[in-house]
Formats: structure tokens, sequence, C-alpha cells
């Protein structure tokens, strides 16, 4: 009660103060987005700035969302795992894990970008917009990083479940879906118009004497990842969700075979 009436007032003072900003536009987009006012705009403005703008900072270092996407991506996963692991009581880490996993997964995060209207703030250029499928979710996740260090965890946590979770997102459902990794691997590759081999490298036997099928991933020539299964088709899911992950948090990878497409 006391930090719903210290949010209330913060909220009136902001208000007051909102006609004698300079970016008041910008300020009444995020409360009507984030339902406050934010207190250092310039983290909102970074979190929002694409490094297809090639922007620079006054010591000349280059400026965009990258750095606010890491700390946010890391933020992101602790406050929903920490409300997964409690609406869940009594499942266990790998249903957690997979549940978390799905609500956090770059595809996800991006329709939620545009659900709430993050897109359409978003500073890039043209080609980066029509060709970065991740733009959007990269935001989503530099905003809450944003947020972070502007208002700290728990204001992070208050976003995601009142304007997120409970607005957007059925936790049930989406738990209860089934996730074909290997489907989303595909359908990546398809969109950059990159190859994707499944290799089989080696069929041994697990200590029950169940075949263990081991399977690598290579896409556009490149490695990206591996799994192991009781049948190929289950090693296949294991080494397409390791692929995707990877592609998620390896930006080097990620650029390079974006790159290499576009050679």
């Amino acid at each position: 009660m006391t930090v719903l009436r210290f949010t209330q007032a913060g909220n009136l003072i902001d208000a007051i103060r909102l006609p004698f900003r300079k970016d008041k536009e910008l300020y009444r987009a995020f409360h009507n987005m984030l339902g406050f006012y934010p207190h250092d705009i310039s983290l909102y403005q970074e979190a929002l700035l694409h490094k297809s703008m090639l922007a620079h900072a006054k010591s000349g270092t280059p400026l965009n969302n990258e750095r606010l996407e890491f700390l946010g991506d890391a933020v992101l996963d602790a406050i929903v795992g920490e409300i997964v692991f409690h609406h869940f009581p009594r499942k266990r880490e790998g249903f957690l894990t997979n549940t978390r996993s799905k609500i956090v997964q770059r595809e996800s995060l991006g329709k939620l970008a545009i659900e709430i209207g993050l897109d359409k703030l978003i500073r890039c250029n043209d080609h980066n917009q029509t060709h970065n499928s991740y733009l959007a979710g990269n935001a989503f996740e530099a905003l809450i990083g944003a947020i972070y260090l502007d208002r700290g965890y728990a204001c992070c946590k208050r976003f995601i479940i009142e304007k997120i979770l409970h607005r957007h997102i059925d936790i049930d459902k989406v738990a209860s879906q089934e996730v074909n990794f290997k489907s989303k691997l595909l359908e990546w590759c398809q969109k950059h118009k990159l190859t994707l081999e499944f290799v089989l490298l080696d069929e041994t036997k697990s200590d029950d004497g169940s075949p263990l099928f081991n399977t690598k991933i290579v896409i556009g020539g490149h490695e990206c990842s591996r799994g192991k299964g009781y049948s190929k088709k289950e090693s296949h899911q294991k080494a397409s969700k390791n692929a995707l992950h990877r592609l998620k948090h390896d930006r080097k990878l990620h650029d390079e075979l974006i790159g290499k497409r576009a050679d």
C-alpha cells in the first residue's frame, strides 16, 4: 500500500512537470506504455536506438541499445524465472526452464513489442527495419534494461506482471504449448535464405542399453549446435533448441550468418 501511494505520488509530480519537459511526446508515449514517467529519459532513448543509426556519444563511443539489451535480457530472465517459479510450485526444473524459455524467446518478445507499440518508437534505418527480424525483440529487452537502471528491479517486475502478463500472456496456456524448435529453426533459415543441415554424428547406447543419437546442426556452413536424444527426432529437437538459443545470445554468429546471406 505504501509503495502504491509512493508510485501514485511520483506519477502526479512527474505529470505536473510534463509541460516543462523538452521531449513531452516521448514522455507521454512511455507513460501510456509503462504506466509511469521515465526519470532519466536518455536511458529510454538509448533503448530505442538501433546500431544502424551509427550514433555516437559525446566521448565518441558508439551509442546504441546493445548494452541495455544485454542487461535487459538478464533482468527479464530473472523476473520471468521468479514468476514461473511461484506460479507452478509443484513443477520441476525442466518444466520451469522450458516455460520461461517460451515466454522470453525472441519471437515472443518481438510480438509483445508490437502489441505495446514499442516498435513504432524504435529509431532504425529503413533497410535494417525491413530485414532484421530481431529488431523489436531486442528493443523490448533494452527497454527492460532501461527501466531497471532508471527505476530498479521492483518496477521492472511490476511492469512485466501488470502490463505484460496480465494483458498479453496466459502463463498456463504458454506452458502447455508444445514448441517445435526444429520447425522454428527451419522458418528462421528460410527467412534469411540460409541452408540448414542435420548431421548424425554417431549412434551409441545409453547406460540402460537404449539407442542414443548425437546430431549436429550446420547453418550456412557454420556448425551451430549439437543435441542428443533417444531418437533422431528428439536429437533434432534438442539441437534445434540449442541453435535457436545460440542465435539469440551469440551476436557474432548471428551477424556472420546474416552477413553471409547478404553477400
